[in-house]
């Protein structure tokens, strides 16, 4: 594992003590947003925020939650400014364990996030969490914690403790979540409790803060680090039939927004970007029959994607994101879109959220 660097987390500790003003922020999924809890305040979250209020009653402390279900660090690295950054936080908790799959790709995409959030001006302490699949036992920490310890940024892994004791009868497994992945309150008490648990045991030793150690370079190829988000606010495709969204966006959770609507079978929409990793971001709706789209890349006909508007599962639509070049030549590239005519008058739109371009 290495040496972890609690340089930034113990200033973070000091400066609270002394009563100066912090953002503390939480980034990632669907259990970070909130998922299954009966009301915020129980989230983990937020209970880790009220220890920071508690443990420190004279600072000026200041929450940010920057979670949204369904969504990876691939869409996180690209969002992370304007839903977290932007408000200068100097601790970041991040969480996409149960949402990257255990692969090189999440692996490179959550280097990016990271490198961009311990980069920050406002220098954020880091703490990684690993969420788990409590019927399986599944995450990603082993890709996510070899990330973390090349940074020297601790991580609590709620797989090794909470997910164990369940393991071992202590909890069962409906006392902690209904589905085997989102906790319910109770569950989000004991995963609350192993952050608060951790962050006590660093503010118990009392060794004032090392010199910060330097920062390395890359363990992947980082290739989305500077990954950028394109909407209807930041680039302006050829609309051949599909139309830009025009009702007004409301915070980061009002996701499907900003973006472009296919309604017709035939309807093109046609983008220049330059870039050498590209993914598309559309909506995957329970409402079915929902349109299909055929995306083409540089022109290739006989190699295109076939973009499916209908969602297979029942938990609510689903912002998909889908990588459609990656570590490809680095050039002016074009992304053509067409809606399909093989699902008739009454299905539900095509919609385009973005293209995530690295």
């Amino acid at each position: 594992m290495g040496r972890i660097d609690l340089t930034r987390l113990k200033k973070c500790m000091q400066r609270a003590e002394k009563g100066e003003a912090l953002t503390i922020g939480f980034f990632g999924g669907s259990i970070t947003q909130d998922c299954a809890a009966t009301a915020h305040e129980n989230s983990y979250a937020y209970r880790v925020f009220q220890w920071w209020e508690r443990t420190f009653p004279k600072a000026e402390l200041h929450y940010v939650n920057g979670g949204i279900g369904g969504t990876t660090s691939h869409f996180g690295v690209s969002r992370v400014v304007t839903d977290l950054l932007m408000y200068q936080p100097d601790l970041v908790v991040i969480d996409f364990s149960v949402n990257d799959e255990a692969n090189k790709f999440f692996q490179e995409t959550y280097e990016g996030l990271l490198r961009k959030v311990l980069t920050w001006k406002s220098e954020p302490a880091v703490l990684l969490l690993n969420n788990v699949f409590y019927d399986t036992g599944v995450n990603a920490q082993e890709y996510h914690n070899a990330i973390g310890d090349w940074y020297h940024v601790p991580h609590v892994s709620i797989k090794d403790t909470v997910y164990q004791r369940m393991k071992s009868g202590v909890y069962t497994r409906d006392e902690l979540t209904q589905d085997g992945l989102h906790p319910n309150d109770k569950g989000h008490e004991l995963l609350a409790e192993e952050i608060i648990a951790y962050f006590e045991q660093v503010r118990a030793d009392g060794q004032e803060p090392e010199v910060e150690a330097s920062f390395p370079e890359p363990l992947t190829e980082n290739a989305y680090e500077q990954a950028k988000r394109l909407t209807i606010c930041e680039i302006c495709p050829e609309l051949l039939g599909f139309l830009a969204d025009a009702e007004e966006k409301k915070g980061h959770l009002d996701i499907f927004k900003n973006g472009w609507i296919g309604k017709k079978a035939g309807a093109k929409i046609l983008f220049e970007v330059t870039a050498s990793c590209i993914a598309v971001q559309y909506r995957k709706t329970v409402t079915k029959p929902a349109l299909r789209a055929k995306l083409t890349l540089d022109g290739d006909s006989e190699n295109v994607r076939i973009l499916d508007g209908n969602f297979e599962e029942d938990w609510g639509d689903c912002l998909y994101l889908e990588p459609i070049l990656h570590h490809g030549e680095r050039r002016n590239h074009c992304v053509e879109l067409e809606v399909l005519a093989d699902e008739g008058e009454n299905a539900a739109p095509f919609y385009l959220l973005s293209l995530i371009i690295a």
